[in-house]
């Protein structure tokens, strides 16, 4: 029996570690092809559990790949962590662990990116650069939309971690339909507020 129960003991672990590496071989397979940057989904279930020595060791293990050769994001789904404590727990992990970008979501949650959210997670980056001198990106991705949106992003950025945030290296946008509004408005402020013809921004 104590034979069986350790076999079975030893299957359970391969079954919970698998998904781990094959993150880390699928990780090491886009940097040999030539990836710099690697976006990774946070163990919602290890943070929902408030396992975070379990999100840790993850984050570090996909840092590890990573090494110099590419930047690690980490995608914390925020919709669905269940409380801001939780968001900020998870931001603060992340960041001990190795990441160069904490990201709100996929942008295929039933809730990504809010403004309130993305303040609990400017908190956490200001903290964690506060008291290790480590400057982390910010990246708000599903629910923005327009220009509007860009620029709201942008000041909570800006007033509360100050300009040296508000540049690609550490802001970005994760929203496939906000170029388009962002070349309208563009375009609107440059041609006396008149719309753009269907299609001439093609040309732009």
């Amino acid at each position: 029996m104590k034979k069986l129960r350790d076999v079975h003991d030893w299957d359970l672990e391969e079954l919970r570690q698998y998904p781990l590496k094959t993150k880390l071989l699928e990780i090491t397979e886009a940097i040999d092809d030539g990836a710099t940057e690697i976006d990774v989904v946070l163990n919602r279930t290890l943070a929902l559990q408030r396992n975070w020595k379990g999100v840790y060791d993850e984050v570090c293990a996909m840092r590890a790949v990573c090494g110099d050769r590419a930047h690690l994001k980490t995608i914390l789904a925020v919709g669905e962590l269940g409380s801001y404590e939780n968001v900020y727990a998870a931001s603060m992990v992340c960041m001990l662990a190795g990441a160069d970008f904490i990201k709100t979501s996929t942008g295929k949650e039933s809730v990504n990116a809010t403004l309130p959210v993305s303040l609990v997670m400017a908190r956490a980056i200001q903290d964690f650069n506060d008291v290790y001198g480590i400057k982390v990106g910010f990246k708000p991705a599903g629910g923005l939309r327009t220009a509007q949106d860009a620029v709201e992003y942008s000041a909570l950025i800006l007033n509360y971690l100050g300009s040296e945030w508000v540049q690609p290296e550490l802001l970005r946008f994760g929203a496939s339909s906000l170029l388009g509004s962002v070349e309208s408005r563009l375009y609107s402020l440059t041609h006396d507020g008149m719309p753009p013809l269907p299609g001439c921004l093609d040309y732009l």
